[in-house]
């Protein structure tokens, strides 16, 4: 139903999840622990698989927030649950007993946590987001709650991985004309003009230059594992109608 990041893990009063597809009661093509409130599966089966992350996180069933995500570089700061979800890319909370998630398929997710200040968040970090300072954002919420960049650990889980990314030319101008050194994440892939994008390594690169102290990286490809997760880009190339969310949250014990 879950992998976890041992560094996270090892934090005393805080409890996460990076939720796999397994475990839930969707069908066909989002069979299992489909979270998206944004797909067209069956909401009563997606709430009900809202539910079940909600009572392995130890929260009550209606405090796993995540925001209505659009690839934005906007985190919100949440002590209650929301009547309307507000349109962001991550969430950071102070307040125990809310689950900060969010939900992703091939997009990174990213928890964080100061287990000294009591402070978590979540961030939906693919390319934009990336880019856009998405992380950066998350940061900077939890420093107004009291957290430090220096005690902050932060977790990268299940997400695309460089051998199943491939990018064409009009991602690799954007990527090198934000900066040079960034052709350090590309690999070719025997496609003219196309390259293999390293998007953890990315995202890892990004958080190192931002000061966070820990980061750990689950290694975990979404693209390669249908059997655990969701993926946008493999549904995209069967030409499935629609893809299941993997949700990651984590919250204040």
């Amino acid at each position: 139903m879950k992998v976890e990041s041992n560094a996270l893990k090892a934090l005393p009063g805080i409890r996460h999840a990076f939720f796999t597809r397994e475990g839930g009661v969707s069908e066909g093509i989002y069979a299992g622990l489909n979270g998206g409130t944004g797909s067209r599966d069956d909401q009563e089966r997606v709430a009900e698989n809202r539910a079940r992350m909600a009572a392995a996180l130890g929260v009550p069933d209606g405090h796993l927030l995540t925001a209505w995500q659009v690839h934005s570089p906007d985190c919100v700061v949440v002590s209650t649950p929301w009547a309307e979800r507000p349109k962001a890319d991550a969430v950071a909370t102070n307040t125990p007993g809310i689950a900060a998630g969010v939900s992703i398929a091939d997009c990174g997710p990213v928890l964080f946590a100061d287990a000294q200040a009591r402070v978590v968040g979540a961030a939906h970090a693919g390319w934009k987001g990336a880019v856009g300072g998405i992380l950066d954002a998350t940061l900077t919420r939890m420093e107004e709650l009291g957290a430090r960049r220096e005690n902050v650990v932060a977790a990268i889980g299940p997400l695309i991985r460089q051998p199943s990314y491939e990018v064409g030319p009009d991602f690799i101008a954007k990527l090198i004309g934000l900066d040079a050194t960034n052709e350090r994440f590309l690999v070719p892939s025997g496609r003219t003009d196309h390259a293999r994008f390293d998007l953890p390594g990315y995202i890892r690169a990004r958080l190192k230059a931002l000061g966070v102290g820990t980061i750990d990286d689950l290694g975990l490809d979404t693209y390669a594992d249908e059997a655990r997760f969701y993926s946008y880009r493999r549904a995209t190339h069967r030409n499935e109608p629609d893809y299941g969310r993997l949700i990651a949250a984590i919250t204040l014990v």
